[in-house]
Protein backbone atom coordinates (compact mmCIF):
# COMPACT_ATOMS: atom_id res chain seq x y z
CA UNK A 1 0.00 0.00 0.00
CA UNK A 2 1.08 3.75 -1.26
CA UNK A 3 2.01 6.07 1.66
CA UNK A 4 -1.52 8.56 2.11
CA UNK A 5 -0.68 11.02 4.95
CA UNK A 6 2.85 11.41 6.40
CA UNK A 7 3.41 13.13 9.87
CA UNK A 8 7.27 14.00 9.67
CA UNK A 9 8.60 15.01 12.97
CA UNK A 10 6.00 16.70 13.67
CA UNK A 11 5.83 19.04 17.44
CA UNK A 12 3.51 21.56 18.47
CA UNK A 13 4.02 24.36 21.57
CA UNK A 14 1.74 26.19 23.39
CA UNK A 15 4.39 28.44 25.64
CA UNK A 16 6.50 25.93 27.67
CA UNK A 17 4.09 23.21 27.38
CA UNK A 18 4.96 20.39 24.47
CA UNK A 19 2.04 19.01 23.34
CA UNK A 20 3.71 16.97 20.58
CA UNK A 21 7.10 16.43 20.20
CA UNK A 22 8.66 14.96 16.89
CA UNK A 23 5.81 12.68 16.08
CA UNK A 24 6.56 10.88 12.78
CA UNK A 25 4.34 8.12 11.41
CA UNK A 26 2.61 7.23 7.60
CA UNK A 27 -0.60 6.35 7.16
CA UNK A 28 -1.34 4.11 4.03
CA UNK A 29 -3.78 3.85 1.37
CA UNK A 30 -7.30 2.06 2.47
CA UNK A 31 -5.71 1.44 5.81
CA UNK A 32 -7.32 1.92 9.43
CA UNK A 33 -4.85 3.29 11.87
CA UNK A 34 -5.75 4.54 15.05
CA UNK A 35 -3.90 7.03 17.37
CA UNK A 36 -4.21 5.64 20.96
CA UNK A 37 -3.25 7.02 24.58
CA UNK A 38 -3.84 7.77 27.98
CA UNK A 39 -5.26 11.04 29.00
CA UNK A 40 -3.30 14.36 28.06
CA UNK A 41 -1.18 12.28 25.76
CA UNK A 42 -1.44 14.61 22.86
CA UNK A 43 -4.29 12.52 20.53
CA UNK A 44 -6.53 15.31 19.98
CA UNK A 45 -3.57 18.42 19.33
CA UNK A 46 -2.06 15.73 16.83
CA UNK A 47 -5.44 15.44 14.82
CA UNK A 48 -6.42 19.29 15.23
CA UNK A 49 -3.05 19.72 13.43
CA UNK A 50 -3.53 17.13 10.70
CA UNK A 51 -6.83 18.74 9.74
CA UNK A 52 -5.54 22.33 9.79
CA UNK A 53 -7.78 23.59 13.03
CA UNK A 54 -3.95 23.91 14.49
CA UNK A 55 -0.64 25.21 13.25
CA UNK A 56 2.95 22.82 14.19
CA UNK A 57 5.40 24.83 15.56
CA UNK A 58 7.91 22.53 13.67
CA UNK A 59 7.94 19.79 10.99
CA UNK A 60 5.38 18.68 8.47
CA UNK A 61 2.07 16.56 7.39
CA UNK A 62 1.93 15.92 3.81
CA UNK A 63 -0.80 14.44 1.97
CA UNK A 64 -0.47 12.76 -1.48
CA UNK A 65 3.12 13.87 -1.06
CA UNK A 66 2.01 18.07 -0.96
CA UNK A 67 2.62 19.11 2.25
CA UNK A 68 -0.97 20.64 3.82
CA UNK A 69 0.14 21.56 7.41
CA UNK A 70 -0.86 25.30 8.03
CA UNK A 71 -2.54 25.48 5.68
CA UNK A 72 -6.47 26.57 6.10
CA UNK A 73 -8.57 23.78 7.22
CA UNK A 74 -11.46 24.24 4.42
CA UNK A 75 -8.50 23.55 1.97
CA UNK A 76 -7.29 20.54 3.36
CA UNK A 77 -11.01 19.54 3.97
CA UNK A 78 -11.24 20.30 -0.12
CA UNK A 79 -8.08 18.55 -0.71
CA UNK A 80 -9.52 15.26 0.59
CA UNK A 81 -8.42 15.17 4.48
CA UNK A 82 -11.67 15.50 6.52
CA UNK A 83 -12.28 15.69 10.46
CA UNK A 84 -15.27 14.29 12.72
CA UNK A 85 -15.52 15.42 16.10
CA UNK A 86 -15.90 14.44 19.85
CA UNK A 87 -18.67 16.23 20.52
CA UNK A 88 -21.19 15.97 16.87
CA UNK A 89 -21.33 19.22 15.36
CA UNK A 90 -24.49 19.32 13.87
CA UNK A 91 -27.67 21.64 13.24
CA UNK A 92 -29.70 20.08 15.83
CA UNK A 93 -33.34 21.52 14.21
CA UNK A 94 -32.25 20.18 11.13
CA UNK A 95 -33.38 16.55 9.80
CA UNK A 96 -30.82 13.82 9.08
CA UNK A 97 -31.13 14.55 5.29
CA UNK A 98 -30.79 18.02 5.59
CA UNK A 99 -28.03 17.92 7.45
CA UNK A 100 -26.08 16.28 4.92
CA UNK A 101 -26.89 18.29 2.30
CA UNK A 102 -25.83 21.33 4.21
CA UNK A 103 -22.38 19.13 4.56
CA UNK A 104 -22.11 19.11 1.04
CA UNK A 105 -21.17 23.11 0.55
CA UNK A 106 -17.61 22.26 0.08
CA UNK A 107 -18.76 20.33 -3.25
CA UNK A 108 -20.72 23.77 -4.83
CA UNK A 109 -20.45 24.80 -8.29
CA UNK A 110 -22.68 27.50 -7.82
CA UNK A 111 -21.96 30.93 -6.52
CA UNK A 112 -23.44 32.26 -3.62
CA UNK A 113 -25.46 34.94 -5.82
CA UNK A 114 -26.34 31.95 -7.66
CA UNK A 115 -28.10 30.30 -4.87
CA UNK A 116 -29.75 33.54 -4.09
CA UNK A 117 -31.60 34.10 -7.54
CA UNK A 118 -31.82 30.34 -8.20
CA UNK A 119 -29.55 30.04 -11.20
CA UNK A 120 -29.15 26.33 -12.90
CA UNK A 121 -26.03 25.83 -11.43
CA UNK A 122 -27.06 26.37 -8.43
CA UNK A 123 -30.20 24.16 -8.92
CA UNK A 124 -28.11 20.90 -10.53
CA UNK A 125 -26.32 21.66 -7.22
CA UNK A 126 -29.26 20.90 -5.21
CA UNK A 127 -30.48 18.04 -6.83
CA UNK A 128 -26.66 16.32 -7.01
CA UNK A 129 -26.47 17.25 -3.05
CA UNK A 130 -30.18 15.65 -2.51
CA UNK A 131 -28.91 12.21 -4.14
CA UNK A 132 -25.89 12.30 -2.38
CA UNK A 133 -27.36 12.64 0.61
CA UNK A 134 -30.04 9.75 -0.23
CA UNK A 135 -27.35 7.33 -1.10
CA UNK A 136 -24.88 8.08 2.29
CA UNK A 137 -28.02 7.42 4.27
CA UNK A 138 -29.58 4.72 2.56
CA UNK A 139 -25.53 3.33 3.22
CA UNK A 140 -25.15 4.06 6.47
CA UNK A 141 -28.59 2.45 7.18
CA UNK A 142 -30.14 5.73 8.52
CA UNK A 143 -33.25 5.91 5.52
CA UNK A 144 -35.94 5.06 8.23
CA UNK A 145 -34.55 8.32 10.10
CA UNK A 146 -34.08 10.53 6.75
CA UNK A 147 -36.70 13.00 7.98
CA UNK A 148 -36.44 12.48 11.88
CA UNK A 149 -34.71 15.97 13.43
CA UNK A 150 -31.16 15.53 14.78
CA UNK A 151 -32.32 16.85 17.97
CA UNK A 152 -34.52 13.31 18.69
CA UNK A 153 -31.85 11.23 17.66
CA UNK A 154 -30.50 8.63 20.26
CA UNK A 155 -26.21 8.52 20.78
CA UNK A 156 -25.29 6.22 18.50
CA UNK A 157 -27.46 7.75 15.11
CA UNK A 158 -25.82 10.95 16.03
CA UNK A 159 -22.45 9.32 15.77
CA UNK A 160 -23.58 7.55 12.46
CA UNK A 161 -25.17 11.05 11.27
CA UNK A 162 -21.34 12.49 12.00
CA UNK A 163 -20.01 10.15 9.88
CA UNK A 164 -22.66 10.80 7.13
CA UNK A 165 -21.46 14.49 7.44
CA UNK A 166 -17.93 13.61 7.19
CA UNK A 167 -18.73 11.71 3.75
CA UNK A 168 -20.82 13.77 2.51
CA UNK A 169 -17.75 15.44 1.50
CA UNK A 170 -16.11 13.08 -0.41
CA UNK A 171 -13.07 12.17 1.82
CA UNK A 172 -10.11 10.55 0.53
CA UNK A 173 -8.95 10.45 4.45
CA UNK A 174 -11.37 10.47 7.22
CA UNK A 175 -9.95 11.67 10.53
CA UNK A 176 -12.79 10.42 13.49
CA UNK A 177 -12.31 11.92 16.49
CA UNK A 178 -13.73 9.27 19.56
CA UNK A 179 -16.00 7.51 17.32
CA UNK A 180 -17.21 4.90 20.09
CA UNK A 181 -17.14 7.37 23.14
CA UNK A 182 -20.51 6.87 25.42
CA UNK A 183 -22.09 3.55 23.63
CA UNK A 184 -21.90 0.17 24.74
CA UNK A 185 -21.04 -2.53 23.69
CA UNK A 186 -23.95 -3.70 21.02
CA UNK A 187 -23.88 0.05 19.75
CA UNK A 188 -19.88 0.21 19.72
CA UNK A 189 -19.53 -3.11 17.48
CA UNK A 190 -22.36 -1.29 15.34
CA UNK A 191 -20.04 1.59 14.68
CA UNK A 192 -16.95 -0.91 14.04
CA UNK A 193 -18.95 -2.75 11.93
CA UNK A 194 -19.86 1.06 10.04
CA UNK A 195 -16.66 2.63 9.72
CA UNK A 196 -15.43 -1.01 8.49
CA UNK A 197 -17.53 -0.68 6.11
CA UNK A 198 -16.53 2.98 4.64
CA UNK A 199 -13.43 1.52 4.58
CA UNK A 200 -14.20 -1.56 2.61
CA UNK A 201 -17.22 -0.25 0.34
CA UNK A 202 -16.50 3.65 -0.33
CA UNK A 203 -12.48 3.01 0.15
CA UNK A 204 -11.96 6.06 2.05
CA UNK A 205 -9.19 5.89 4.87
CA UNK A 206 -9.70 5.67 7.99
CA UNK A 207 -7.31 7.80 10.63
CA UNK A 208 -9.17 7.49 14.67
CA UNK A 209 -8.49 8.55 17.79
CA UNK A 210 -10.13 6.06 20.31
CA UNK A 211 -10.03 5.47 24.05
CA UNK A 212 -12.18 1.98 23.87
CA UNK A 213 -8.84 -0.58 24.00
CA UNK A 214 -11.52 -3.28 22.50
CA UNK A 215 -12.96 -1.39 19.40
CA UNK A 216 -9.36 -0.09 18.88
CA UNK A 217 -7.90 -4.14 18.76
CA UNK A 218 -10.66 -4.93 16.69
CA UNK A 219 -10.65 -2.48 14.01
CA UNK A 220 -7.11 -1.03 13.19
CA UNK A 221 -4.79 -2.87 10.91
CA UNK A 222 -2.24 -0.80 12.87
CA UNK A 223 -2.18 2.15 15.63
CA UNK A 224 0.14 4.47 17.04
CA UNK A 225 0.64 5.40 20.61
CA UNK A 226 1.13 8.65 22.09
CA UNK A 227 2.16 9.31 25.72
CA UNK A 228 3.04 12.71 27.52
CA UNK A 229 3.39 13.97 23.87
CA UNK A 230 5.70 11.61 22.25
CA UNK A 231 5.04 8.46 20.22
CA UNK A 232 5.83 4.99 21.92
CA UNK A 233 5.06 2.48 20.13
CA UNK A 234 3.55 1.77 16.63
CA UNK A 235 2.49 -1.27 15.21
CA UNK A 236 -0.36 -4.32 14.50
CA UNK A 237 -2.93 -4.65 17.45
CA UNK A 238 -1.32 -7.94 18.28
CA UNK A 239 2.40 -6.42 18.61
CA UNK A 240 0.76 -3.37 20.65
CA UNK A 241 -0.90 -5.49 23.21
CA UNK A 242 2.50 -6.85 24.09
CA UNK A 243 4.49 -3.69 24.07
CA UNK A 244 6.11 -3.18 27.25
CA UNK A 245 6.33 0.87 27.12
CA UNK A 246 2.42 0.83 26.24
CA UNK A 247 1.46 -1.37 29.29
CA UNK A 248 3.89 0.68 31.27
CA UNK A 249 1.58 3.96 29.94
CA UNK A 250 -1.60 2.71 30.34
CA UNK A 251 -0.71 0.25 34.03
CA UNK A 252 2.02 2.21 35.19
CA UNK A 253 5.59 0.67 36.28
CA UNK A 254 5.90 -1.38 39.58
CA UNK A 255 7.07 1.01 42.20
CA UNK A 256 10.51 -0.46 44.43
CA UNK A 257 10.13 1.97 47.34
CA UNK A 258 6.58 0.38 48.17
CA UNK A 259 7.17 -2.46 47.06
CA UNK A 260 3.96 -2.72 44.49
Amino acid sequence: MSRLLEIKSVTKRFGGLVANRDITFDVAENEILSVIGPNGAGKSTLFKMISSFLTTTSGEILFKGERISNSRAHIVARKGVVRTFQETTIFKNMTVRESVIVAQHLRSKASLAGYFWGSKTAREDIESFGAHADDLIEFLGLSGISGELATNLPHGHLRALGVAIGLATDPTVLLLDEPFAGMNREETMQMVGLVRKVRDDRGVTILLVEHDMSAVMKISDRIVVLNFGEKIAEGTPSEIQNNDKVIEAYLGSPDDEIGV
